[in-house]
């Protein structure tokens, strides 16, 4: 039968990570597809995502946005889970996604933040990302976006840019009662503030954003 949910995960050299992810969303197996959609990994990936049957397609270019977009467009389900692939998540994590794809919703759900270290200045870290989320509908994509693809199509998609395509889409839906958060969480890897002081990097993360806004180049954001 055809599935209802459409997993999408974009991957650069994540065979390590892959396999764990994969094993989390199993437990959704006969309602859903996976597809991972990779763009220049050098590493397993390729391999790993056969070994565990997922849809693999490879895009060739180092482009977030190019990567989701070739996804949901071969996407058979219904509704659309964007994934990172360095995400976990907690065994029945399902129930709750169970109950919202049985419906024809004009939502957006994204997951609780968590990341998975128990170092105190993580927990600092939810605590902020979720409050953001909880006053500004601001959600980004290490939370996970569920959307039914209707929706995605009639939001037209995500642009194909190689940063910053979570906080564009984000941006463009303008009622935030379609914005909702899940009772469930998801656990991002804390690879990317294991070297740097996250305060700092939220502050360059912010004025990138505010420089994107101002309307400089997205190259020049990105080198």
């Amino acid at each position: 039968k055809s599935p209802i949910l459409s997993i999408i995960i974009p991957t650069l050299n994540e065979s390590n990570n892959l396999p764990s992810l994969i094993s989390d969303l199993s437990e959704i197996d006969n309602d859903s597809e996976i597809l991972v959609i990779d763009s220049t990994s050098e590493d397993k990936t390729k391999d790993i995502a056969s070994i565990y049957g997922t849809r693999f397609y490879k895009t060739n270019i180092r482009n977030r946005g190019i990567q989701l977009n070739y996804g949901a467009n071969r996407a058979k389900g219904d509704w659309l889970l964007f994934i990172h692939a360095d995400s976990r998540l907690n065994f029945n994590w399902s129930t709750e996604i169970k109950d919202l794809i049985k419906k024809h919703s004009n939502v957006i759900y994204f997951f609780k933040f968590k990341v998975d270290s128990k170092l105190l200045k993580y927990r600092l870290l939810e605590f902020f990302v979720n409050l953001r989320c909880l006053i500004f509908s601001s959600p980004y994509g290490d939370q996970g976006f569920l959307i039914s693809k209707k929706n995605f199509n009639n939001y037209g998609g995500f642009k194909n840019i190689p940063l910053m395509e979570d906080f564009d889409f984000i941006r463009r839906i303008k009622q935030k009662k379609y914005l909702i958060g899940l009772k469930t969480p998801i656990y991002t890897n804390s690879r990317k503030w294991n070297n740097k002081n996250f305060v700092l990097q939220s502050i360059k993360n912010w004025n990138l954003r505010r420089l994107w806004l101002k309307g400089v180049s997205l190259d020049k954001i990105y080198k």
